[in-house]
């Protein structure tokens, strides 16, 4: 049965009438359009799917939509600001910190939620932070790399 789910989706209040229970991983791909959020596994493991709510790092692969009710929703869509990327979008741009590309967007949620709560990880805290997503293409070391200068940005120093 379809109900009327509202919640802020990248700044913006929205509403959608839909069946609740529906993943918002396939609601934010089908209904709003917004493909930067990728389907990996589709259990939760890989990370390709993850989104900011409320300002913490969430598969939305496993999250029913009516889950997400009254709260604030971010894609890798809504992270550039007027034209601007991101910190963490333009760090993972100037460390080269991905090759095919994919799963890019879910790093880079997840470093942006590990950023929101501590903006002077320590190397292993970035490791740590990073852990739970997956690439197969080797870049973690880049990717490393591009958490430490976007949390150097992000604290006021370039």
């Amino acid at each position: 049965m379809e109900e009327t789910i509202s919640f802020q989706l990248n700044g913006k209040k929205t509403e959608v009438r839909i069946d609740p229970g529906q993943t918002l991983l396939w609601v934010l791909r089908n209904h709003f359009r917004l493909t930067g959020t990728k389907f990996g596994c589709g259990v939760g493991f890989c990370g390709s799917c993850t989104v900011l709510i409320d300002k913490e790092p969430v598969r939305s692969c496993t999250l029913a939509v009516g889950n997400v009710a009254g709260k604030k929703v971010v894609t890798i869509e809504g992270l550039a600001k007027n034209g601007k990327l991101h910190p963490v979008q333009k760090a993972f741009v100037e460390h080269d910190a991905l090759q095919c590309g994919y799963c890019t967007p879910g790093m880079i949620m997840s470093a942006t939620g590990l950023l929101m709560k501590n903006l002077s990880p320590t190397r292993q805290e970035i490791i740590d932070g990073m852990e739970d997503n997956l690439c197969r293409c080797g870049a973690h070391i880049r990717i490393i790399e591009a958490v430490q200068t976007a949390a150097k940005e992000m604290k006021g120093g370039k």
